[in-house]
């Protein structure tokens, strides 16, 4: 079986009101790939439940993680982004992703995350039409497509995008987008 990430970790942030399908499909498709994928949540131990219901526990609580410890972060959409994203812990996670060239992908609504951290300005995003304007307004460059990779940023836009979505991260996990 190939596994192309093999000894790499992937952060994912975990909080009620999740989209179900947009985090549980990324997080099986890294596994799968061979990466160790970790859930961090506001609070270790956790179970959180998904939109439609689906619990997903927490690994650590998001005060206990640092992005040096891992490969690159994976923002699933949902209501969750518009709560984790007033933590300032989680603002300071996204920026050491992004200073250190590390891999920062939001899909949907989690792309509010980022604009929160301030790392969008002038990089090329998607994301729910419904924050189109918030990406805008924080200096990305809109693009309506299914993918949208620039440098280490990969976005999405719905459910849908699910499986572009994985490989957008595949391919920069694995160095072939920089």
């Amino acid at each position: 079986m190939d596994q192309p990430l093999q000894n790499k970790r992937i952060l994912m942030f975990v909080g009620d009101i999740y989209e179900d399908l947009e985090l549980w499909y990324p997080k099986l498709r890294m596994i799968e790939a061979g990466a160790e994928v970790v859930m961090a949540g506001p609070e270790a131990g956790r179970s959180y439940a998904g939109k439609n219901g689906y619990p997903c526990p927490s690994d650590a609580a998001i005060a206990e993680v640092a992005a040096d410890g891992f490969d690159g972060l994976i923002v699933p959409g949902g209501f969750m982004p518009d709560k984790l994203r007033r933590d300032p812990q989680v603002l300071a996670l996204v920026r050491g992703f992004d200073a250190a060239g590390k891999l920062v992908a939001a899909i949907c609504h989690g792309g509010w995350i980022p604009i929160s951290a301030g790392v969008y300005r002038g990089v090329r995003v998607t994301g729910s039409p419904g924050i189109k304007d918030d990406l805008i307004n924080a200096g990305a460059v809109w693009e309506d497509a299914p993918v949208v990779i620039d440098r280490h940023f990969v976005s999405s836009r719905k459910p849908d995008d699910l499986p572009d979505f994985c490989r957008g991260i595949l391919q920069v996990m694995n160095g072939e987008c920089r």
